[in-house]
């Protein structure tokens, strides 16, 4: 299965850590992710985080290409918990070492009441294995988080789990994935 990723555009309430909040786009966010797509694809089908940030484009771009939007709750962004919709420099006035150790080991350190990335990474992966075994042989288009994103492309890349916060991937980032015999693999 062939797997562009995209990202969601700026959001109306700005950066941070979004996670499991459920806000617009922005005009600008609408513009990212229309000019993502512009000359990409064909894909066979589309599939979606079911937040709206996310599912609203990917029910637009599925009714100007004709094709279905699947909704897929897995690939939802992961929960921050008492840290979502804060930015990292609020949590680094109060929370300073607790932010530094997440950076360092997502994997090792959960933000407070939030899931922890081994669940988060558990969830994606599911349901990417999911996808591939439904869509074999076909292009994919998944509107999804940042998070999501990073996940995907620091396991295609091979990357350590330490280094999965450094992945970097902007708003209406498009970025492609294969899915072959259940591994991640980056690229054309």
């Amino acid at each position: 299965m062939i797997l562009d990723l995209l990202r969601h555009g700026e959001t109306e309430l700005g950066g941070g850590l979004r996670g499991s909040l459920d806000d617009a786009l922005t005009e600008t966010g609408w513009a990212q992710m229309r000019n993502a797509v512009a000359s990409a694809g064909p894909w066979d089908v589309l599939v979606s985080s079911p937040l709206q940030r996310c599912a609203l484009f990917a029910d637009e771009l599925g009714a100007q290409l004709g094709l279905p939007v699947h909704r897929e709750a897995g690939v939802r962004e992961l929960h921050f918990g008492d840290w979502e919709g804060r930015s990292a420099a609020q949590i680094m006035q109060t929370q300073a070492d607790a932010l530094g150790q997440f950076w360092n080991d997502p994997y090792g350190y959960t933000p407070p009441g939030g899931e922890p990335v081994l669940e988060f990474a558990q969830r994606v992966l599911g349901s990417i294995e999911t996808l591939a075994r439904e869509y074999a042989g076909q292009r994919v288009l998944l509107v999804t988080h940042g998070g999501v994103m990073r996940l995907l492309l620091a396991r295609a890349r091979g990357l350590p789990r330490e280094q999965l916060l450094q992945v970097e991937v902007g708003h209406g980032a498009l970025m492609r994935v294969h899915v072959r015999g259940g591994q991640l693999h980056e690229g054309v």
